[in-house]
């Protein structure tokens, strides 16, 4: 099974979502199915085969999200993330402003969703491989 040494080394060579794919790849073979990121501080629950969980711990100070979503202004931030145009700090931040309050990623169905502070599902999509 994983440990939270093995997903903070794979983690720490993501610059921007243009090394997205790459990490979910790494973490996959390492036996990740799915995981929650929570935008509030960072921290992320990462799950696996037969109930493993690890968690790793807040990687940033709090960030306030907003309570009200804004889905137009997420999807712009978004994909310049993907293109390479901000780092992981500067998207956290950005999906706060806009209401994002965490995203969980299906290593199985190769998609992550994200969601506002009422649960309610903003967007979703799939994982590039």
């Amino acid at each position: 099974m994983f440990t939270a040494d093995q997903i903070k080394e794979a983690h720490s060579k993501v610059r921007s979502g243009a090394d997205f794919p790459a990490y979910i790849r790494e973490i996959k073979a390492m036996g990740v199915t799915h995981y929650e990121s929570y935008v509030s501080d960072g921290h992320i629950d990462y799950h696996g085969a037969n109930g493993h969980t690890v968690k790793v711990p807040a990687k940033y100070d709090a960030l306030v999200v907003a309570d009200q979503p804004d889905q137009e202004q997420f999807k712009t931030d978004l994909k310049a993330h993907q293109q390479g145009k901000t780092d992981y700090l500067t998207f956290c931040s950005d999906c706060a402003k806009s209401g994002i309050e965490k995203w969980i990623v299906s290593i199985n169905q190769m998609t992550c969703t994200y969601y506002d502070k009422a649960g309610n599902e903003i967007f979703m999509e799939m994982i590039p491989q």
